[in-house]
């Protein structure tokens, strides 16, 4: 009845981190979808702005509209986004962060007992004189052979 279990503290921290996990992951791929759809905006108003309202109809880059380039560059940054959302972080997610901690710490667990070793080595740890720590202390009213 008053004993603490352990395990539902266990599972509700994992129960969490799987949480939070989660809703990482949608904020992520609420912002590519927002990403997505004012990249599309963005590519129709720079079409407008150039053939419509002919704003910067005789600038060209390399025989193309200036809008083909921002265009262009917008797709490369919104690809790179979609990249890093889909494919990076199923490569290098959770458990991939797991992994890199746990061996870090391990590293970190061998340099601390390599060190150590060292100091043992470098500056033991002096011996106790055991005489004089098993000796009473003597009374200064009896005498020296008692």
């Amino acid at each position: 009845m008053f004993s603490k279990n352990t395990k539902s503290k266990d599972l509700d921290r994992d129960q969490r981190e799987l949480f939070e996990h989660a809703q990482d992951r949608i904020k992520q791929k609420k912002r590519l979808t927002q990403h997505f759809v004012i990249f599309l905006a963005g590519s129709i108003l720079l079409i407008v702005i150039n053939v419509v309202l002919g704003y910067g109809k005789d600038v060209k880059l390399f025989g193309a509209d200036w809008f083909v380039w921002a265009i262009l560059l917008w797709t490369f940054f919104f690809l790179v986004h979609a990249l890093n959302v889909v494919i990076t972080n199923k490569f290098m997610g959770k458990e991939w962060e797991q992994k890199q901690m746990d061996k870090l710490v391990e590293k970190q667990k061998k340099k601390i007992e390599e060190m150590r070793q060292k100091v043992a080595v470098d500056m033991p740890v002096p011996e106790k004189k055991s005489n004089l720590q098993n000796q009473r202390p003597t009374d200064p009213n009896l005498p020296l052979n008692s």
